[in-house]
């Protein structure tokens, strides 16, 4: 019988690849069809409501998951969580909405947030019943849950492009549509699903006591917010919408490529909390968690930069391949970073570090904003990308600081043996290969080499590695 972890790998990976597959048509399909311009405004607002809707949240979505997952009531955290999304959506809602009447705005941006904000509206009202199915790793339902918008989308979306009807116009109406609908999925399989009734009487006590329990976590979500989407809400506004339209576009298929760590990091929140509660632990387990993370990190990184031109130039007709090489380049360099912060993070949520949480991304923000600030007029695209590699490595010289646990002290030489080996074997087979078909298969059997020598794989890693996933 397979073990509840692999279960749950299976699970979240699964709709991680779906959502991930559709989500690239979605974009692929916007790409090619609309002009650079219009492209890169829908970028802007998109980033935009992210920020916000994140915002909005005040931390409390992962605080529900962590709650959960420690036991607590499904019913009543879950109610006083539903009643702070709606109350705060559509207060957002209405002040963009008085605002775009009140003082009659013709401004093309505004009008964007304004038709694309009802559906994100929706995927807002979503959120608390995948998060608590999350806390309560049912992650097979969450699946399911997640998936919807995203098919719909991608599908509308080809057959206008297909019918040559794909305009700024039907594609709102498609994004509108589509975001309904996960809604109303999200709400149809919870009620079918988890056995527990919502309460919408209002507890102020309740929510009180939440808010103040999420306070560090809000000053994080704040600076993850701004963090994640300054870069792009900067370029928009003050480069141009088509530099963001190029950036949006090496920045998707960047985050794409974190597939990995997208699968596994919803798994660690529960986890974590729940082997944190332990008196003892096995931290080689840990240790070989990461070090497999890492290996995976540089993989991924090496074969985006392979395949990168080549590939990219043949999808889109040669507009976003070679003029993003250096772009694509810096950002692969920010995967070890990211897979590294984020099991630290982990670790630090699950004991209750949210303070340290806190400091951690109000330094990274001060880097990040700081050089995205300096580096943006001067180098553009390719400033907000060195800028977030050195945010990203701000973060971790932060957490490795700050860690507690003896037997993780050193987790950074996996980082650093990983990279290096995936960076020789990225240059070499570019040497000695031209064609990209033929670079990357020798890229990989490099950098496997450079592995074992560096002893960042073992042979009786096959061992511990079936040991930790039962």
């Amino acid at each position: 019988m397979k073990s509840r972890l692999v279960k749950n790998l299976s699970a979240n990976a699964t709709q991680l690849i779906v959502n991930q597959v559709f989500g690239f048509g979605i974009f692929y399909v916007l790409s090619i069809g609309l002009d650079k311009y219009n492209f890169g405004q829908i970028n802007l607002v998109l980033a935009i409501l992210l920020a916000v809707f994140n915002i909005l949240s005040f931390g409390i979505d992962q605080l529900i998951i962590k709650k959960i997952a420690a036991g607590a009531e499904v019913s009543s955290i879950l109610s006083i969580y539903v009643l702070h999304v709606l109350l705060t959506g559509l207060v957002f809602y209405g002040i963009i909405f008085i605002g775009f009447y009140l003082f009659q705005s013709t401004n093309y941006t505004y009008s964007l947030l304004l038709l694309i904000g009802i559906g994100k509206l929706m995927i807002y009202f979503s959120t608390p019943f995948k998060q608590a199915v999350n806390g309560l790793e049912r992650f097979k339902l969450l699946a399911y849950m997640s998936v919807g918008s995203n098919i719909v989308r991608c599908a509308g979306l080809i057959i206008l492009f297909l019918f040559h009807h794909l305009s700024l116009y039907t594609v709102i109406i498609v994004f509108i549509s589509g975001d309904f609908i996960e809604l109303l999925c999200c709400i149809l399989l919870f009620k079918r699903s988890i056995k527990t009734t919502l309460s919408f009487k209002w507890n102020g006590d309740g929510y009180s006591n939440l808010l103040r329990e999420s306070l560090p976590q809000t000053g994080v979500v704040l600076i993850t917010s701004a963090l994640a989407r300054f870069d792009w809400i900067f370029i928009g506004f003050m480069v141009s919408a088509v530099k963001l339209a190029e950036y949006s576009f090496a920045y998707k298929i960047f985050e794409i490529a974190t597939l990995p760590l997208l699968v596994i990091a919803p798994i660690l929140i529960p986890r974590f909390t729940k082997l944190f509660q332990q008196t003892d632990f096995r931290v080689n387990d840990l240790k070989l968690l990461i070090r497999i993370e890492m290996i995976v990190a540089a993989l991924v990184a090496l074969m985006l930069n392979i395949c990168w031109s080549p590939v990219i130039d043949s999808l889109t007709s040669g507009k976003y391949g070679l003029i993003n090489v250096k772009t694509i380049f810096i950002l692969s360099l920010c995967m070890p970073f990211l897979y590294i912060n984020n099991f630290l993070w982990t670790i630090f949520f699950a004991q209750g570090r949210l303070k340290t949480i806190l400091i951690s991304f109000i330094i990274t923000l001060m880097v990040n904003v700081g050089f995205d600030i300096i580096l943006i007029p001067i180098f553009k695209n390719d400033g907000a990308a060195f800028a977030f590699l050195l945010a990203c490595m701000v973060q971790t010289i932060y957490y490795l600081k700050k860690n507690t646990i003896a037997g993780l002290s050193h987790i950074w030489m996996p980082l650093i043996l990983c990279t290096a080996s995936a960076l020789i074997s990225g240059f070499a087979a570019k040497i000695f290969f031209t064609n990209c078909w033929v670079a990357l298969p020798a890229a990989i059997v490099f950098y496997i080499i450079l592995l074992f020598a560096s002893a960042q794989l073992k042979l009786s890693d096959r061992r511990s590695f079936i040991t930790l996933f039962n």
